[in-house]
């Protein structure tokens, strides 16, 4: 077995933090598989980067205030929050490491495909010559260097902008100076040569530098770069305005407190103590980089116009119940007649988000006889043009009600212009609710029909975004059933505040009966076991993390309780042949597209269960989001559920499997005869399966 093939986490308990490292390191093996096209493999390395970057910015910006704090409690996992700080260290050192070899890699194998990073060196006289010219009409324009100086304040740098901390000489006075210079962001990092090569535009700055600074020496120059708190912090209950606390905030987030100082390892003790000083960091908040800064560059990379290089775009699959609907008059499929004839269950990217719920929102705004549209809007992305059916839909005259979850974790400002636009057109808006995050995905149509109001009902597992959409796995419901329309009426009076408790037929709504809902499923399980049944549990969630969940999972896999984890991410829970025996499987699985859905299936006493929604297995979403699982009734929806816990069950291409050591190992390598197996990959097999559903 290869070390590629393994990614260990070495702690006795699994830590939140090292487990995410871990997934981390599974998406980088994506990175390293030479089967992944080419720049398919410099885009998860940039998305490894981006992952690292928001990993430092929450979670370390945490364990960072605890330590200066004080606060010296342990973790699930057993630690200090320093000893996780030197735990997480070390597990990033590694990384960081593996990174570097895989660039390294993969800017070798980009060179045998004629495109070649090249250093100024590399470059004749009459290439630089021209690169020269270059850089002073559309580079030196946007420089500005910033000097550092004793008696002046330290200059704000950027959180994640790039930059080159410089030395100089005074040759007049004989003495040194220091000065920061920011790459540019709005120019791109790859300045394309010509026959294939790019020099990267850092290196292009570094050989100008002494033209920013006429008249004195450049001793040397360094890349360095830093990373602040980005996490929001509101005392809901200290303020009157929630929507100006969260916009203070934000303006607030460019000034974090900066938690990680990176730095080319040539820079010698002088520039880092220059810069440690300035920016207020003790020694432990410096991670050395040998090799190259920021490898986000890889994702500029992946962009490169060779799409012989990368896999074919997916095109969403429309759904055979929607192509073949009736027409509505607007010459579109009339997706009320479609749901009212029963349920539709969609699942993205693999089928049409546009064709589908995009669709749903623009029927629904131009539709006469729609009178009413509540939805809750989470992460919607600038360009999102549901909003924007939802602002022509109040425009119509129509009610409409959107909870805009302004608290949504690095989409705040996007969410309040949306909110903003919405309450200009007439709808009206909820920024949220104090002390609980909105995260649920949900809508509720009225519509006059002649037989009276019928209600529509969409639910889903992911966003109202479509950019997201063609990216992450979800599942959505469209139906009409009644049921759902009374919960769903009794979830949006929740929301809006006009009633405090609820009692949902179908829907399982955090924070008020979800953790209860799956706790009685788990110990009824428990208690079939203990009669001799054989009961069964299968959850694909994106973390698990909750202690109580954790606890009693591992208390039913113990009974005899058959258990299948599909956890893409973070995983607090470790199998024990031990005391689990063969019972309890806990998967990952990693690939194309990011696994987002989250699905439920109970087999207890004879009764079949399946659920979808937002909620993963973590306290946040159990006690302090309002989250929602939805069952799935018809025989169409279930059949669709069963076969895709197959096909993920069955993955041999993109799987991970969890051992007792905290080990995540490829299935590959464990099952070497599977290798050849089909379907080897579920992304392949769900595109396949969308492809025959439609014909």
């Amino acid at each position: 077995m290869s070390r590629e093939d393994r990614v260990d986490v070495r702690v006795a308990k699994v830590s939140r933090e090292l487990s995410m490292l871990a997934f981390n390191a599974r998406v980088l093996y994506e990175a390293q598989d030479r089967r992944t096209p080419l720049l398919d493999r410099f885009r998860f390395l940039g998305i490894v980067q981006a992952n690292l970057d928001e990993f430092y910015g929450i979670r370390v910006s945490g364990i960072r205030e605890q330590i200066d704090a004080g606060v010296r409690s342990r973790s699930a996992d057993g630690r200090t929050p320093t000893e996780q700080m030197q735990a997480i260290r070390e597990a990033t050192q590694l990384l960081a490491e593996a990174q570097q070899e895989t660039w390294r890699a993969l800017v070798e194998e980009l060179g045998a495909e004629g495109t070649q990073l090249v250093e100024w060196a590399d470059l004749d006289a009459a290439v630089q010559a021209r690169l020269s010219a270059r850089f002073m009409q559309e580079v030196f324009p946007v420089l500005t260097p910033l000097a550092v100086d004793p008696k002046l304040p330290f200059p704000h740098i950027s959180s994640l902008s790039l930059s080159i901390a410089v030395r100089l000489r005074d040759p007049e006075r004989g003495v040194g100076l220091f000065a920061r210079v920011k790459v540019p962001q709005i120019i791109g990092r790859l300045v394309h040569v010509g026959d294939g090569r790019i020099l990267l535009l850092e290196g292009l700055i570094r050989e100008h530098l002494h033209v920013l600074f006429a008249g004195h020496e450049v001793v040397d120059a360094h890349l360095f770069r830093i990373t602040r708190d980005a996490d929001i912090e509101v005392e809901e209950g200290e303020a009157d305005d929630l929507l100006a606390a969260i916009e203070e905030e934000l303006r607030q987030r460019r000034f974090g407190k900066v938690v990680r100082l990176e730095i080319e390892a040539t820079a010698p003790d002088e520039v880092r103590r220059v810069l440690l000083d300035g920016l207020g960091l003790d020694a432990g908040a410096l991670v050395e980089i040998h090799g190259v800064m920021d490898l986000s560059l890889a994702t500029e990379l992946s962009q490169l116009p060779a799409p012989h290089l990368r896999a074919p775009v997916w095109q969403p699959i429309t759904p055979l119940r929607i192509e073949t609907a009736e027409r509505a008059p607007d010459g579109a499929p009339d997706l009320f007649a479609t749901i009212g004839e029963g349920d539709l269950l969609v699942h993205h990217p693999y089928e049409s988000f546009d064709a589908s719920a995009e669709r749903l929102f623009q029927q629904a705004a131009s539709d006469p006889d729609v009178l009413s549209i509540r939805s809750t809007l989470y992460r919607t992305g600038a360009a999102s043009s549901i909003p924007g059916h939802l602002i022509q839909a109040a425009r119509a005259g129509k009610e409409v009600v959107v909870l805009v979850e302004i608290k949504a974790r690095f989409d705040e400002a996007a969410n309040i212009e949306w909110a903003r636009r919405l309450e200009e057109a007439g709808a009206h808006v909820i920024y949220g609710m104090s002390g609980l995050k909105t995260h649920c995905k949900a809508t509720l149509i009225a519509r006059r029909e002649a037989t009276g109001i019928r209600r529509y009902v969409h639910l889903s597992t992911g966003n109202y975004n479509p950019t997201t959409a063609r990216l992450y796995t979800d599942l959505s419901l469209f139906t009409a059933d009644p049921d759902f329309g009374d919960d769903l009426g009794a979830l949006f009076n929740f929301l809006t505040g006009l009633s405090k408790v609820a009692e949902y037929r179908r829907l399982l709504v955090a924070p008020t009966r979800l953790r209860d809902a799956l706790r009685e499923r788990i110990l009824a399980a428990c208690a079939e076991a203990d009669r001799g049944g054989a009961p069964y549990i299968a959850a694909k969630v994106n973390a698990l993390v909750d202690v109580e969940m954790i606890d009693l999972l591992d208390d039913a896999a113990t009974r005899g309780v058959r258990i299948d984890l599909i956890v893409r991410g973070m995983c607090g829970l470790l199998p024990d042949p031990t005391r689990h025996g063969d019972r309890l499987r806990i998967r990952s699985i990693i690939g194309e597209f990011l696994e987002h859905s989250r699905l439920y299936h109970f087999e207890i006493d004879g009764r079949s269960e399946w659920f979808a929604g937002s909620a993963d297995l973590m306290d946040r979403n159990l006690d302090r989001r309002v989250e929602v699982l939805f069952p799935l009734l018809d025989p169409a929806s279930i059949e669709r559920c069963s076969e895709a816990l197959r096909v993920m069950l069955d993955d041999v291409r993109n799987s991970w499997i969890l051992q007792p050591d905290g080990a995540w190992i490829r299935r590959e390598a464990l099952e070497p005869e599977l290798a050849g197996r089909t379907p080897r990959s579920a992304f392949d097999e769900f595109k396949r399966l969308a492809r025959s559903a439609a014909q």
